[in-house]
């Protein structure tokens, strides 16, 4: 303790008041926490949260468990790997949709591709308003517009990746290498050939990289619209926790969980190449 009190002296007269914290600072950092401390009190006690609640909750929640185990197809096996397979069709058709309209909206979105300051503010402005939408609220209006089935499905996963897609496309254009460009534009290429030997080959595998992501994010997110009634697994999943068939549920959850892991391991061994 001696020597660390004789560096802080030591420090103290090479910089004053570099080791003493100023109180200003230290004023801020109570105010901080008092102020998080009064605010999670706050949503605690609106939101009703009791130990009793929580007790009651847990204890509930190992009775389930109990239920799930051992795991049951419940005779129902084709029906639950074609619901399966439903889902990754959802997840996939739901993404290509999303990338044949955001790319053509992503290039017009980039500055250096169409200058035009009106088109660019109202495709940008499209983007900030949608982009705020999750999948889920997309599902629930499109279960109501169109039915039950797989197609609301597709189209709320469409309609939430298409503004995100676009941006991230819009982005990579802009933020393209100049020098590529400029070199092209110095032999006399034309600008359709400046964006084919310029700016696509910076922008294009890190956008098929991130639509690669972005499917193996839609195959998550079609099980969960299929809850609502966007079909799939999730239409599945819901009907049997509705008559509470937990051994059922738990089956359709390791199905689920297969599944997502061999398709993130063929979305990851394709990204890697792309990359």
């Amino acid at each position: 303790m001696s020597d660390l009190a004789h560096l802080v002296s030591r420090a103290e007269l090479i910089a004053p008041g570099a080791v003493v914290v100023p109180v200003a600072r230290r004023v801020k950092a109570w105010f901080g926490a008092a102020l998080f401390v009064i605010l999670f009190s706050l949503a605690w006690i609106d939101l009703e949260i009791t130990i009793t609640v929580l007790a009651g909750g847990f204890g509930k929640m190992v009775d389930i468990i109990a239920t799930m185990v051992p795991p049951s197809s419940g005779g129902q096996m084709e029906r639950l790997l074609w619901a399966i397979a439903q889902t990754i069709a959802i997840a996939i058709l739901g993404t290509i949709l999303a990338v044949l309209i955001a790319t053509p909206l992503g290039f017009a979105a980039a500055r250096n591709i169409v200058p035009n300051a009106v088109i660019h503010f109202v495709i940008r402005r499209f983007m900030d308003i949608f982009r705020g939408i999750p999948v889920l609220v997309w599902a629930l209006i499109l279960v109501a517009a169109v039915g039950l089935g797989p197609i609301p499905g597709i189209l709320a996963i469409a309609f939430a990746d298409i503004p995100r897609l676009a941006k991230l496309l819009a982005e990579a254009i802009e933020n393209a290498e100049e020098r590529q460009s400029v070199s092209l534009r110095a032999t006399g290429a034309s600008a359709l050939g400046v964006l084919r030997f310029g700016i696509l080959p910076q922008t294009l595998p890190v956008y098929l990289s991130q639509c690669l992501y972005y499917l193996e994010q839609n195959f998550r997110s079609a099980a969960i619209v299929g809850v609502v009634g966007a079909g799939g697994i999730g239409f599945e999943l819901e009907e049997r926790i509705r008559i509470f068939a937990f051994d059922q549920v738990a089956f359709i959850i390791l199905l689920y969980i297969i599944a997502v892991s061999l398709l993130d391991f063929g979305s990851q061994r394709l990204r890697a190449r792309l990359t």
